[in-house]
């Protein structure tokens, strides 16, 4: 039987100095950081948590929990490896999957094909099967409560991701 379903995930991490912020498995900034466990690359955090959620799974907390040093500073390109193989073994095909980033720093834009094509290479897709779009918060200005807003004044970044999956078998 033929099923088709799709996954949400989200993730948001602050961020900081540091010698190198990575979305997508590519290096975004030399002289920025996520505060996270692993390396903190949010979008793939994000994917992986919808393909997760796409197939039935628990999240990425529960299979490479932050508490676990095995995954300290771990790429996240290598935990989204993993869970492509788990979709290969429960025979499930990606149809398509598409995400936002919101941040104000630093500028997404100028590395989104190059994210593209890592994440589908990374998963055996076409291009085309995967979309990413960078959107700021103009410095808090849309929020009620811009006092409140870490991603607004620049201090983190999120992540939207929606994937839809082909389940066969």
């Amino acid at each position: 039987m033929l099923k088709i379903r799709s996954g949400i995930g989200y993730d948001l991490h602050r961020i900081e100095a540091g010698s190198g912020l990575y979305i997508g498995g590519i290096r975004v900034s030399d002289t920025l950081r996520f505060v996270a466990h692993s390396d903190g690359d949010l979008l793939i955090h994000a994917l992986i948590d919808s393909l997760l959620g796409a197939i039935g799974e628990k999240d990425i907390g529960e299979h490479f929990p932050d508490t676990d040093e095995q995954y300290k500073n771990i790429k996240s390109t290598i935990l989204l490896e993993r869970i492509a193989a788990l979709l290969k073994e429960k025979n499930v095909e990606i149809m398509n999957i598409d995400s936002v980033i919101i941040a104000e720093r630093p500028k997404i834009s100028p590395f989104k094909d190059k994210i593209r094509d890592n994440i589908a290479a990374i998963l055996g897709i076409p291009r085309e099967d995967f979309n990413v779009k960078a959107k700021t918060k103009e410095g808090g200005v849309n929020s009620t409560n811009s006092d409140s807003d870490c991603v607004g004044r620049g201090e983190a970044m999120e992540c939207y991701c929606v994937a839809m999956v082909r389940c066969k078998g």
